[in-house]
């Protein structure tokens, strides 16, 4: 009877000292706008969309800008600051706009706005806004660098600066939870 040896999946770590210089890039590369049409599928008996299909759809587009950003694969970490400010209703649009506000060493933070549009009338409405934060990975799955982020105009900045409060507040959060 053939019985095989134990397999060991030896991880491979890639110094970081050996990656190239990267080139930085500004928020408007990394800008992704994604429409999605509310159906009857993606709603509660109230015919708005259900919250975890908003996040879903948030997730995607801010996955789909990190990306962009970093060349590279992007996994989320934490979605932070997170709002529901008004229902999308069946029928109508979701217009998602993400795009990269802030870096660090390996990870990056994208902010994604949620609009819906009434498509008989034409109007829209802000319904969601996230930070989510992401870790960039090389192919075998260890995070890597970051390409830095350009902010050029004011709103930029103060964009990042909300993202790195945001972000400190929920590591206090996590802290006092542990304590």
């Amino acid at each position: 009877m053939f019985i095989p040896k134990p397999f060991r999946l030896e991880e491979k770590k890639i110094p970081m000292t050996e990656k190239k210089e990267l080139q930085g890039k500004m928020p408007s590369e990394s800008e992704i706008i994604m429409t999605e049409l509310a159906i009857p599928n993606d709603a509660n008996i109230l015919g708005n969309v259900l919250g975890g299909r908003v996040m879903h759809w948030i997730d995607l587009a801010a996955a789909t800008a990190a990306h962009r950003h970093c060349n590279a694969i992007c996994v989320t970490a934490a979605i932070e600051g997170l709002s529901f400010l008004n229902p999308i209703k069946v029928g109508y649009l979701a217009h998602l706009k993400g795009r990269v506000v802030c870096v660090g060493k390996t990870s990056l933070v994208v902010k994604v706005d949620v609009h819906s549009e009434n498509m008989d009338t034409g109007d829209k409405k802000k319904t969601s806004e996230a930070y989510l934060t992401f870790v960039c990975l090389d192919k075998n799955g260890v995070p890597r660098p970051v390409p830095p982020l350009i902010l050029e105009t004011e709103e930029e900045k103060a964009e990042c600066e909300k993202a790195k409060k945001i972000r400190k507040r929920m590591l206090e959060i996590k802290r006092q939870e542990k304590e």
